[in-house]
């Protein structure tokens, strides 16, 4: 371990220094850190030149198109299709009545196997709102605990779309995203829709959530991400931020600090899935043939029930070919 170190040390020094400490002749193959550091910082400040990387703003650009689609989109859909939302747990169903699966576990997970009580949906119940700290660029120092309420919160894909270089107007980078408990979607009007005008909105909001997450997969190659190990928390950049924000374990050692592990696409865009009732299953979905009904992420149910053409990756998830559960 020891020749390992001298030989990570002594590459560092030659990738570091150059030519110029190459030439000199240690007698010893120790590495001074101290004369290092300076380097190192200096290496670490111009990185902030090299970004935001140019190939990547139309990604981020194209991104923030598809998320306005997708926010538009759905939002048009709930007015026609009723969304089923259970007042205790984040459980959703896409249709006029909700199952009767026994699979709610209560407001804070005290408890299993009991039924769903269901009420009107929104938009937060399709598309889960995801927010994170807004900083101007990807390098600023790390957010503190007593700094949390000197930063704006942004939705996350916001936020890496920013940091990629995309020119977001303040309008849809602000703008709020929670909806009034008192605007449900089931108490509107159906809207005037022809079915064919049903089916493009469906079909182009279906598409533009595949390029949403597609593109934000993409950032995350090229831009850090990190999400709490036990919290849902989110934040762009380099390493996470110290806000003690995480509601899991405050009594631990670390008092609410986050533990941080690298980001994906549905931390930042999570898929909320839900039960998907195929032409052969019974009108309601009952507790008995829960091993045999498929799932379906939200977005993708909702576009379907108006038409949309399903991409086939979720045909094993829908369990479109399956069995239908025996008749009791």
């Amino acid at each position: 371990m020891a020749s390992l170190g001298r030989r990570a040390g002594s590459y560092i020094c030659s990738e570091l220094c150059g030519t110029a400490l190459n030439q000199r002749h240690y007698s010893t193959s120790r590495v001074d850190w101290k004369q290092l550091r300076p380097m190192i910082l200096k290496r670490i400040k111009k990185r902030s030149k090299e970004y935001p990387i140019k190939r990547m703003i139309p990604v981020a650009e194209e991104v923030v198109r598809a998320r306005e689609i997708v926010n538009e989109g759905v939002s048009r859909l709930l007015k026609v299709v009723p969304v089923q939302s259970c007042k205790f747990c984040p459980e959703a169903h896409i249709g006029a009545t909700g199952h009767q699966m026994k699979t709610c576990y209560g407001f804070k997970r005290m408890i299993k196997d009991r039924p769903h009580e269901w009420q009107p949906g929104n938009l937060n119940d399709i598309l889960v709102p995801v927010q994170a700290f807004h900083q101007k660029n990807m390098f600023e120092d790390e957010i503190k605990h007593d700094q949390r309420f000197d930063f704006t919160r942004v939705p996350a894909v916001l936020e890496l779309c920013h940091h990629a270089g995309a020119d977001i107007p303040e309008e849809i980078l602000y703008k709020s995203e929670q909806i009034s408990n008192t605007h449900k979607t089931n108490n509107q009007q159906s809207a005037p829709f022809l079915p064919d005008e049903l089916r493009y909105i469906g079909q182009r909001t279906l598409d533009a959530w595949e390029y949403l997450r597609l593109g934000v997969t993409k950032l995350l190659l090229v831009y850090p991400s990190k999400v709490c190990k036990h919290c849902s928390e989110v934040h762009i950049g380099q390493s996470g931020h110290k806000a003690r924000m995480c509601g899991v374990f405050k009594f631990e050692g670390w008092k609410g600090m986050h533990k941080w592990n690298k980001a994906g696409v549905d931390d930042l865009v999570p898929q909320k899935i839900v039960w998907h009732r195929r032409p052969h299953d019974p009108p309601v979905l009952v507790d008995g043939g829960r091993d045999y009904y498929g799932h379906a992420p939200a977005v993708i149910e909702l576009c379907m029930q108006v038409g949309a053409v399903v991409p086939p990756k979720y045909h094993c998830m829908m369990k479109t070919h399956g069995l239908a559960p025996p008749v009791r």
